[in-house]
């Protein structure tokens, strides 16, 4: 491997791990981007974990942008890097200081997409117990502050009433709980075709409400709601979206009243989120897919009379009010 303490030179090699094991090894320096990306991918789909020699984005000094130490080694943040291990499926590691000025980041594959993804399963995988009952959404920045950003948007008033639609366990309730200052004394109905998931969300809130029931066929006295909450539902097989959403609007919102919808932008390999649209009955993500039934859903809300707003990143959130 060159030297590459003055951040200038580039190769590629391999170096030995602490175990021992002989990993591709590129001093990046200079090289450009589109070099490092095709190395990368190469090294990947050949050995699986490889490692990047590249100067410390916090010790570095960042040359002004268009200068002539900008253009032959411009300074890549750690932003950079993680989001390279993002688009080409690989965790990115802590990184280790090698030399003055010059770290060392181990990227390694992801674990293959999360089997509840795509409609494989039946409603067993959403059980305790099942592949989807480990994901914690609210862990995960990308997920927690757009939803509570949403929420505040179409905040329900104290001693409001609430519906989520496929509450599972009941994160988004307590979401709701963290917006300053929370709404006091909600009533709270949640409503989720899986029984063990609302015990879970049953222990968890004593003071809700909640239904077994199927969002397809909801019960006819379930009431009218200042706020509706469907968070990841309107795209499961075996909903139909489009109907689902009428019914809500026709039967279950009082004026004015609030509705947050969430369509999955995301997928899990692993304890990883990997952000790309991930439309039901398709095995690839499209965007398009996604765009389209945001669309759909946004036209019709428009044509009732609410205004809209399109947000989030890993989930994509359309929150929509009625004003006045």
């Amino acid at each position: 491997m060159s030297d590459q303490r003055n951040g200038d030179e580039r190769s590629a090699t391999v170096g030995a791990s602490a175990a021992g094991a002989q990993r591709p090894l590129l001093a990046v320096g200079a090289t450009p981007l589109v070099e490092v990306v095709r190395w990368a991918r190469a090294a990947l789909a050949s050995v699986g974990t490889f490692e990047l020699d590249v100067p410390d984005p916090d010790a570095a000094a960042r040359a002004a942008p268009g200068t002539a130490h900008d253009r032959a080694a411009p300074l890549r943040t750690w932003r950079a890097w993680v989001d390279l291990a993002e688009v080409i499926g690989c965790r990115c590691h802590t990184p280790e200081r090698v030399a003055p000025g010059v770290v060392r980041i181990r990227f390694s594959p992801l674990e293959p997409e999360a089997a509840w993804h795509g409609g494989t399963g039946g409603a067993e995988r959403y059980e305790p117990d099942g592949a989807f009952a480990a994901v914690r959404k609210l862990e995960h920045p990308g997920f927690l502050v757009p939803l509570l950003d949403a929420l505040e948007r179409v905040r329900p008033p104290d001693g409001g009433r609430v519906l989520v639609l496929g509450c599972h366990r009941g994160d988004e309730i307590e979401a709701l709980g963290w917006l300053v200052p929370p709404p006091s004394a909600l009533a709270v109905t949640g409503v989720d075709r899986v029984a063990g998931a609302l015990e879970q969300a049953r222990e968890r809130f004593p003071g809700a409400r909640f239904v077994e029931a199927d969002v397809n066929d909801l019960p006819s006295d379930l009431g009218r709601y200042h706020l509706v909450i469907a968070i990841d539902l309107l795209q499961s097989p075996g909903v139909d979206d489009k109907a689902l959403l009428r019914n809500v609007v026709q039967r279950h919102l009082e004026t004015g009243a609030g509705l947050l919808l969430g369509v999955p932008n995301s997928r899990f390999r692993g304890d990883e989120v990997v952000w790309g649209a991930r439309t039901k009955n398709y095995r690839a993500s499209d965007l398009s897919l996604v765009v389209r039934d945001l669309a759909a859903y946004r036209r019709y809300l428009q044509q009732h009379g609410f205004v809209t707003h399109v947000g989030g990143r890993y989930d994509l959130l359309l929150g929509a009010w009625r004003p006045g």
